[in-house]
Parts: structure tokens; sequence; C-alpha cells
């Protein structure tokens, strides 16, 4: 049965449809005949607790810079939608967590792909720390004699906004770097949060694995190596894609996570692990689907679609 689907997400217009996730939904829904609209959480209201946007019907095609073709918007209740795709990207700042006390008014009745409260219950570098022995020695503080302290005892570290994303404002510093009071400085002005220090993690040259679970269960994976001269993986920092599968180290973490990530209603994860420890766990708006896919990997779009047309089955 063709179901109405809305996709809280950022402008279509820029996406870059080559690597994004939330386009390769969007192909797979118009595949299977639903109909898809559009709208920016910057449009959501909520009046007498009926929550409402602007949504825009849209087709969609891959083929880049011509990506989409758009109708006309109308103010639409979203509790008369069956799914709504939160796919955002963040920061996770007080404007997302404000759209998804607003989703959470329709949830589950609208089946919101992934659950707006557990969403913001769960950002991805505070819920990994449920799992400490999976992950590397990892700090959450703004004080600076803990992150002093934590850099005499492990040497290299790497230090990150609590909620970043993509890669941005990551850096590794050592015990005699003198960049460190800067970088501290830096951090201290541009984040009113905590900010995450883990001990550095000498096989992140050898990738960063992206380990996409489909309703708590591993899925497919890509490997991202760095480029040259940066730590970072992330394919938007130049990160090159590679195929892989899992190891046994590997499908032990998604085996440990999986029944948390089910429990709280999170169909769609992007968990990221480096020579065996686990970093991250994204549930906002998790990557990675598109590359797997591209890699010779299996068709995750299309395992997603199959949960939410259980779910919908079962009325959510």
């Amino acid at each position: 049965m063709p179901l109405n689907i809305a996709i809280q997400m950022d402008p279509i217009e820029k996406v870059r449809i080559a690597g994004d996730t939330g386009f390769a939904l969007m192909l797979e829904a118009q595949a299977r005949g639903h109909r898809l609209f559009t709208y920016t959480p910057d449009r959501l209201s909520m009046r007498d607790g009926k929550v409402t946007a602007p949504i825009t019907p849209v087709e969609v095609r891959d083929v880049e810079g011509d990506h989409f073709t758009a109708g006309e918007p109308e103010r639409t209740d979203l509790s008369t939608l069956d799914v709504v795709l939160l796919r955002q990207d963040p920061p996770f700042d007080m404007a997302y967590i404000s759209s998804t006390h607003m989703l959470e008014r329709i949830h589950p009745k609208t089946l919101v792909v992934n659950d707006p409260a557990e969403v913001r219950n769960a950002p991805e570098k505070l819920f990994v720390t449920h799992f400490p022995d999976l992950m590397p020695p990892t700090l959450i503080t703004r004080d600076r004699a803990e992150i002093e302290a934590f850099r005499a005892e492990h040497g290299e570290i790497v230090m990150k906004p609590l909620y970043g994303h993509g890669g941005a404002t990551v850096f590794k510093t050592g015990r005699d770097d003198p960049n460190f009071g800067s970088l501290c400085d830096l951090f201290g002005n541009l984040f009113r949060e905590p900010w995450v220090v883990q001990a550095f993690l000498k096989e992140v040259s050898e990738g960063d694995k992206r380990i996409i679970l489909i309703d708590g269960k591993a899925a497919g994976a890509v490997n991202r190596v760095p480029a040259a001269g940066d730590l970072r993986a992330n394919m938007v920092r130049g990160g090159a894609a590679r195929p892989t599968d899992l190891s046994a180290r590997e499908l032990e973490i998604c085996e440990r996570i999986g029944p948390a990530l089910k429990e709280r209603g999170l169909l769609l994860v992007g968990i990221d692990v480096i020579g065996g420890r686990l970093t991250e766990i994204n549930v906002t708006a998790p990557t990675g689907v598109r590359a797997i896919k591209k890699l010779g990997g299996p068709d995750l779009a299309a395992q997603l679609f199959d949960v939410i047309a259980a779910r919908r089955a079962k009325g959510a």
C-alpha cells in the first residue's frame, strides 16, 4: 500500500546526492510507489497541540544537478502522514532538540524514523558511553586540569566537540604539543558544552569503519580511510571509501549494542569503529548507505523500508 512519507531535511536543492543517505531513502521510497514530501525543520509549527509544516510534494531522480522536481507546498497536519524521516544534519542544538519535542507529539501514530524522543536522549557521543568497555579511554569535560591529566596518562589524544558532526573541529594533540593551550582556548570560546577527549587510536590510519545497523542488526559497512595528512576519515572530509567485511570483534560490538538500539526504536544507526574500539553511535542522520551499495554491498535503503513497511502494517 502506498505511504505518505515526509522527509524533515536540509533544503533539497543543496543535497549532495552522491553520498546522501536521505536521498537514497527517497529513491527507494519512490521506487516502491510511496508519495514523497519534504520540509525543513525551521517550518515546523505547533498550535494547540497540533504539529504542522508546509510540506512540498517531490519527485526524485539520481541525476546530479537535476535530482528533483517540486510541487507547491501545503501546510499539513503531520499526524495525517504515515511516516516522517528525520534526516536534517546536526548541529544537535536547541533547535534540533525542539524539533524532536514537536515530532514526539505525532509518534508513533505517524512513524518517525528515528524515534524523536530517543534521538533527543541518545546524542551520539554520549549514548556511546553506555558501553565503556567497548570504547577507547574517553573523557567528557571542559575542565582543563582533567584534560591535562588525561593527556599526561595517554600521551596522544583527540579532542572534539560533544555535539559536532562530520569530523568538523577534530584535533589530535600530544604531551609536548605547544599548541595545546591555544587549542583549549579555542574550544572554550567556541563551545559552551563539555568536550570529548579520547586516547588517540593509531589504527585510524587503516580506516574508521562505519557500520550500519537496521532495527538493531548489523546490515552493512564501509571502511573510511583518511586522506594523507589528515586524521579524520569522514568522507565529507576527504576520506576514501573502501569495501570491507566485519571482523568477529565488530560483530560482537553490534550484538552488544543492538538490543539497546531496538528497544529505543532507533531503526537506522551508524556506528564508528577504529581498531576494534567503538567511538560513536550515530542516531541523528547516519550516513554510509549509498557508499556501501556502490561498493557492492547490500541495499540498506531497501532493508530499512522493509522494516518500515512491517511497522506500518502493525500500526507502528
